[in-house]
């Protein structure tokens, strides 16, 4: 499956995204948006001066691109926009490690969101009245 993504070019459209859900993991930051429409999926790309100067940002850009470039044409869902964001462990993260934080990142942000009537995970540590039983 070959699909083309396309880029995101405008500040607002990044911008819309940073209102969406977002996910951050070692090698990097996913914002996702829904945009309700059948288009293709959009991605964008950023790398903030934090992570250091000119030619860490652009090498931080490159891998970012080329795991967008192997990851999304499989993982992405029509009508999304992507935004991924650089941290200083997208200079330094093994290859495989970098995917793989795509990958989570991107089920993260697809997965459901937990209803508000869902019990909490952690209920069955704590007693009827809310507090939490001794241990031992």
């Amino acid at each position: 499956m070959d699909r083309q993504i396309e880029r995101l070019r405008k500040r607002s459209e990044f911008l819309a995204a940073a209102r969406g859900r977002k996910r951050a993991e070692r090698g990097l930051v996913l914002q996702a948006l829904n945009r309700d429409d059948d288009n293709p999926p959009r991605v964008g790309f950023t790398v903030t001066r934090k992570v250091g100067g000119a030619v860490d940002r652009n090498r931080a850009k490159r891998r970012l691109r080329a795991a967008a470039a192997e990851i999304l044409p499989l993982a992405a869902k029509a009508g999304y926009d992507y935004v991924l964001i650089g941290r200083q462990d997208t200079l330094t993260r093994f290859w495989p490690d970098l995917l793989s934080d795509l990958n989570i990142a991107l089920s993260k942000v697809h997965g459901s969101r937990r209803s508000a009537t869902a019990p909490a995970p952690s209920d069955a540590s704590r007693s009827a009245s809310g507090k939490d039983l001794p241990h031992g």
